[in-house]
């Protein structure tokens, strides 16, 4: 009994011993991996990386700008079965256990015992909360120093955070794999977008038990390359839902039977034209709050893109540009290929195509026999990313290459020939041969009051290249930017009706400098004529004048009050627009003419939100006060506040208005007249050896910049103009963005008095008289009743005009 006694106490004794020595073992692990792990404050104020998202006006998405494709989705919107797959799955113990399941760890240490020599993978017991702490804080090694500090961690984070706090991030941060290259998704809500095209409350029982079988092993599970195994684990998922009365055995049979049904989703369509827009947004936003909340800030941007308006803009544009280059005649294919005894939809598959210049498709020629070439086109390929098997092919006639000016079709393409070509209407299976234009160009249109750029186009394909021509192009704007030296001389005394000489000047630059002697497109002289004339037919002589009698320093700053030029050298080559430009810049400038001379400021962004809904940039900064009022009580409706600047005199700006569309009824840009239109207007550039050409046209309620010219500027032709090349890309524009709507007049300021004079003379029109116009003028105006005769030929103006040598109301 002694003995016993004594063994008893010796155990007692060795096991204090053992414990206290465990104890303090345990208490040195646990203090040594407790020195580099996140406080308390990290732990509690850490926010996931989540992916910024860019949708157009209308809400369809433009962009997603991320490091890893995550959205947030609150516990609370998160349907409840769509959890329940999760904890089947992954942890049906989370709400029991504190950070580490016991229970688990058995299960996991029996199974794996047992399975030790079956090849099988060890089964893991980390619980959701441990994956958390794995994912958030942690490396993926896999050695016992990661797990000890992933078990403290978890522990740390029971501590912090409720049950359903951790579940929430776990279910916003775990990889949940890529249905699709570059569609690799972190979180169930980009998940369900990325597989299925869905929100997850549109998902159905199967596709969320899929969505949970994918945590163990992703890429092992890929809906297209290992499908018998994805349902599989998919199954296992609904069986183990059912065992946890999560749901009935019957509906789990019912799920069972499903395919998976993965249909990766794709942007839309309108992103196809909105590669330039989409970038320039992103741009800003990266300038605006940096790299790292752009991509990972979540935040939710509302741009003021109209899909509609961006396909019309790039239609117009690329028609104009294609129109421009087939004139000059067919260059050749892009390549050839040896396809002879090879499969030819597995060759010119491999070839690298322009995602966004559809309908184009690239093609390569099969067959060619005298009039006729056989072609296959290019095949889309799978989710897996394999090669569709369907193979298309069509036919090249003499129809085809009509624009090419060739004979015959094999004068013209190869066997091999790598094309890009376009469907001809109304006739099924037969294409057009295209090429990609060597020139190129750009086209902003603008909501003319708010300064909202309603689409963009910067080039004939962003995926041939990101360099935005609407944007960061630098070119001369040649005689588009007339309009601001008109303006100034309306403002400096000058009418409408106001007559200058349209005749040979020599201008004396300065010592050493020498004589300039500008001359008109044509080489021609009007002699005296209006202002009206000297616009409407881009008389340079006639601005040069203005110029000089207004004074360029003047004229340099209407520039830049316009936001034309941010300084511009005072000297007269510059009132005939040699600086340099872009074209959002000009299109902003045109519309302060068309609003009245408000000041705008062009943005492509409506608004900016957080990742937790609030607004943090707003474009509309118009104030309105009385819109904050809890009830109506009897008070006088809401008005917003316009506290914008008024950048030029509102009448003084319609007097433009009126004058430029003289410019289009009757000047250089007559070809506009072809939409049908009577109310609208702009202004035709063409520069030098015409290495670019402009046209800046306008609506009463839109606003449009084009230009056209080759990236390393060169003539594009003796003879060419912007009423030739630019003006048509307006009219095509117009035509479909206006189609069914009103011709409404542009509004006419209150003080403008509209007096009917001759349209060549500018005189009073007479009764009876015909080709007379309605011209504009301010209060203490109004137009010559006669010129007198002689060699002076000086105008004749009301009492306290001045004349000719004096100031601006003579001829000059």
């Amino acid at each position: 009994m002694r003995f016993i006694l004594r063994f008893l106490g010796f155990a007692f004794a060795l096991g204090t011993v053992v414990f206290f020595i465990g104890a303090g073992v345990l208490g040195f692990v646990i203090w040594k991996y407790s020195q580099d792990l996140p406080d308390y404050s990290a732990l509690a104020n850490y926010e996931p990386p989540v992916m910024t998202r860019v949708h157009a006006g209308d809400g369809s998405l433009l962009g997603e700008y991320a490091r890893y494709r995550r959205l947030h989705l609150p516990i609370q919107a998160m349907p409840k079965q769509l959890i329940a797959a999760f904890l089947s799955a992954e942890d049906k113990n989370f709400y029991r256990h504190g950070g580490i399941d016991p229970e688990g760890i058995v299960r996991a240490v029996i199974t794996n015992f047992r399975n030790r020599s079956s090849g099988r993978r060890p089964q893991g017991a980390s619980t959701i909360t441990q994956q958390v702490a794995k994912n958030f804080f942690l490396t993926p090694d896999q050695n016992y120093e990661r797990k000890i500090k992933e078990a403290l961690v978890a522990l740390r984070l029971e501590s912090v955070y409720s049950k359903d706090k951790i579940l929430e991030l776990y279910l916003n941060e775990i990889y949940l794999g890529a249905p699709a290259p570059g569609q690799g998704s972190y979180g169930v809500a980009a998940a369900a977008l990325s597989y299925w095209g869905k929100s997850v409350h549109e998902l159905t029982l199967a596709e969320m038990a899929y969505l949970a079988a994918l945590p163990k092993a992703p890429s092992d599970l890929h809906p297209f390359r290992y499908t018998d195994r994805a349902i599989e684990r998919r199954n296992y998922v609904l069986d183990r839902m059912a065992d946890n009365g999560y749901i009935a055995a019957a509906d789990a049979a019912r799920a069972k039977e499903q395919p998976l049904g993965v249909t990766p989703r794709t942007l839309s369509p309108h992103s196809y034209s909105a590669g330039f827009f989409a970038e320039e947004v992103r741009r800003e936003l990266a300038d605006r709050y940096g790299e790292q909340k752009l991509y990972e800030g979540g935040l939710s941007v509302r741009t003021t893109l109209d899909p509609k308006l961006q396909g019309m803009a790039r239609k117009a544009l690329v028609d104009g540009l294609v129109r421009y280059d087939e004139a000059r005649g067919w260059r050749g294919p892009i390549q050839n290929l040896p396809i002879a005894g090879r499969e030819w939809g597995q060759v010119i598959a491999e070839v690298p195509a322009l995602g966004d210049v559809q309908p184009w498709k690239l093609a390569v020629v099969i067959g060619v026999d005298g009039d006729t070439a056989r072609i296959g086109l290019q095949p889309g390929r799978e989710a897996s990313g394999q090669v569709a098997r369907q193979r298309d092919t069509g036919t090249i006639g003499p129809e085809g290459i009509r624009w090419t000016r060739k004979g015959r079709v094999s004068q013209v393409l190869n066997i091999g020939d790598v094309v890009y070509v376009d469907a001809i209407d109304g006739k099924p299976g037969h294409y057009r041969l295209r090429q990609i234009p060597e020139v190129s160009g750009a086209i902003t249109v603008m909501d003319p009051h708010t300064g909202r750029v309603l689409a963009m186009i910067g080039g004939f394909s962003f995926d041939q290249s990101e360099f935005n021509r609407a944007t960061q192009a630098l070119r001369q704007p040649g005689s588009s930017f007339k309009p601001f030296v008109y303006a100034s001389a309306l403002d400096n005394g000058y009418t409408p009706s106001t007559i200058v000489m349209d005749g040979p000047i020599e201008i004396d630059q300065g010592p050493g400098i020498g004589i300039w002697s500008p001359s008109n497109y044509d080489g021609k002289f009007a002699g005296p004529r209006t202002l009206r004339y000297g616009i409407q037919y881009s008389k340079n002589l006639m601005t040069v004048r203005l110029a000089r009698d207004v004074g360029m320093p003047t004229v340099a700053e209407y520039a830049r009050r316009f936001g034309v030029y941010d300084e511009m050298l005072p000297v007269l080559s510059m009132s005939l627009g040699a600086g340099e430009t872009t074209v959002l810049r000009m299109t902003t400038a045109y519309s302060m003419f068309v609003n009245g001379g408000k000041r705008i400021k062009p943005t492509l962004i409506d608004r900016i939100q957080d990742r937790n809904g609030k607004t943090i940039y707003r474009h509309d900064e118009r104030v309105c006060e009385a819109c904050v009022a809890s009830g109506w009580n009897g008070q006088a409706e809401p008005k917003l506040v316009d506290k914008r600047e008024q950048v030029i005199d509102t009448l003084t700006a319609y007097q433009v208005v009126s004058m430029l569309e003289g410019v289009v009824q009757r000047g250089t840009a007559q070809v506009v007249k072809e939409t049908g239109r009577r109310y609208l207007g702009g202004k035709t550039g063409t520069t030098n050896d015409a290495k670019d050409v402009w046209f800046v046209g306008f609506s009463p309620d839109l606003a449009v910049g084009i230009y056209l010219g080759y990236d390393k500027p060169r003539s594009l032709g003796n003879s060419a103009t912007a009423g030739q090349y630019a003006a048509p890309v307006f009219r095509d524009f117009i035509k479909l963005a206006l189609k069914d709507k009103p011709d409404a007049p542009f509004r006419v300021p209150a003080g403008i008095k509209l007096i009917r004079v001759s349209a060549s003379t500018g005189l009073r029109a007479g009764p009876g008289e015909g080709n007379t116009i309605l011209e504009p003028f301010k209060p203490g105006t109004a137009p010559p009743e006669s010129y007198p005769s002689g060699d002076g030929l000086v105008a004749a103006y009301p009492e306290g005009e001045r004349s000719l040598g004096v100031g601006t109301g003579g001829l000059y």
